[in-house]
């Protein structure tokens, strides 16, 4: 059996909102919108399913996580847009923040630890 990456979705109570959180907001380009939205994400599909938190009690610890230069910085630009963030944290081999979209799904931020940059896919 072999796996091929589709895409990462987050369930969304209002579709129009989350579409506005992650395109006006972190950037996203939406690619396309019928009973989903589409978005690209740095080459990645990303979706938003329409659907009722309650609907799907199951716990997870799943995280979308962006990388960017500097944590603290893009934490203060989300507060300051009204966005629900955490605190920068330094984890030793990066600084990690976290914010909520408008469903309460929890994004990661991580800044590499001295410039270290992503890790290529076929490095890990």
């Amino acid at each position: 059996m072999t796996f091929h990456f589709d895409c990462i979705f987050y369930y969304s109570a209002d579709l129009d909102r989350s579409i506005r959180f992650y395109t006006d907001v972190l950037g996203f380009q939406l690619l396309s919108r019928d009973v989903i939205a589409r978005l690209d994400v740095d080459g990645v599909l990303f979706e938003i399913v329409p659907g009722d938190k309650q609907e799907f009690p199951q716990k997870g610890n799943a995280r979308l996580c962006l990388c960017v230069d500097n944590v603290a910085a893009a934490l203060e630009e989300l507060k300051a847009r009204g966005v629900r963030v955490g605190a920068a944290v330094d984890k030793g081999a990066g600084v990690l923040g976290t914010l909520l979209d408008p469903d309460g799904n929890e994004i990661c931020l991580w800044q590499y630890a001295n410039g270290a940059g992503r890790v290529p896919p076929t490095q890990r």
